[in-house]
């Protein structure tokens, strides 16, 4: 009987210790949710289940991005559909103007509305913006400028390429169609004559169109950063998913786990105990 080294405790102490930390790595896994808490744990799942964050971060966020986008959009269409109903008051007017039942007072009184109709048509113009300081003009330069707005460039995917972009305009009252900047200076029925307004309605009929034209521009770029966002919460969702499956601990497996090393763990200490008793038989030897 050997009493100098005993063999029989440094192994039932060896594998204590390694039960021991696979309990302690369960029970970290089960009070985190997380089966990779450290690069130890799985190094190449963390580095796939980081990389899969990162990109469902960028997702995420270029979600964000499209959904500002549509606001952005939307209130562009919202300006240029209460200056479409301006053109469509404007048009009755001068039809109405046109008529040989309408008297020169008449004329004159339509003259002035359609005056400060067309001055409103190009407020909304100047005032539609995204912020209140006016840094992002949708339908012309700026406030005071009336030369056509920037190109928007809409940034809606993980790459820089994934832009979506819009070519600037403007609708002001000099822009869209002809030249109907001369209706705004009729002030009497000598300038607002039936023939005037005959050749005026046709101008507004180009300005309609003009005006619907660049109202589809922007609805189709809005579809499209719509139809972007949807792709891009799905795609998140999917990869999330992924992450979920390499980093979040299974409870059901995990617990199994943990009682199976529990009871490893209790058996070792009793395998340890009956080894270091084991050595005090030495003792019965010396009597």
């Amino acid at each position: 009987m050997i009493v100098n080294t005993n063999n029989s405790a440094l192994q039932a102490n060896e594998a204590l210790t390694n039960t021991s930390t696979r309990l302690n790595s369960s029970l970290e896994k089960m009070s985190t949710g997380l089966k990779i808490n450290k690069a130890s744990d799985n190094a190449s799942g963390l580095t796939i289940a980081d990389q899969l964050r990162t990109q469902a971060s960028s997702l995420n966020q270029s979600v964000e991005n499209g959904n500002i986008a549509v606001t952005f959009l939307q209130i562009a269409d919202k300006a240029m559909a209460e200056q479409s109903s301006i053109l469509d008051t404007i048009k009755a007017k001068l039809i109405q103007a046109k008529t040989a039942t309408t008297s020169d007072e008449g004329r004159t009184a339509i003259a002035k509305d359609i005056s400060k109709l067309l001055t409103q048509l190009d407020n909304i113009a100047a005032g539609a913006n995204y912020n209140d300081e006016g840094e992002q003009y949708m339908l012309q330069a700026s406030y005071d400028d009336m030369a056509p707005a920037g190109g928007f460039s809409f940034q809606v995917g993980e790459r820089a390429s994934n832009t979506i972009d819009l070519e600037g305009g403007t609708v002001q009252s000099n822009t869209i169609g002809l030249n109907l900047a001369d209706l705004k200076s009729f002030q009497n029925s000598d300038e607002l004559t039936r023939e005037v307004a005959g050749e005026m309605m046709s101008r507004i009929d180009d300005a309609i169109d003009q005006l619907n034209l660049w109202r589809s521009e922007y609805g189709s770029a809005q579809l499209q950063v719509q139809s972007s966002t949807r792709n891009l919460m799905t795609g998140a969702t999917n990869i999330l998913d992924s992450e979920s499956v390499i980093r979040d601990v299974d409870y059901a497996d995990e617990t199994a786990n943990f009682s199976q090393q529990n009871i490893i763990s209790q058996t070792g200490s009793f395998a340890l105990t009956q080894a270091n008793a084991n050595s005090k038989n030495a003792l019965l030897l010396l009597r």
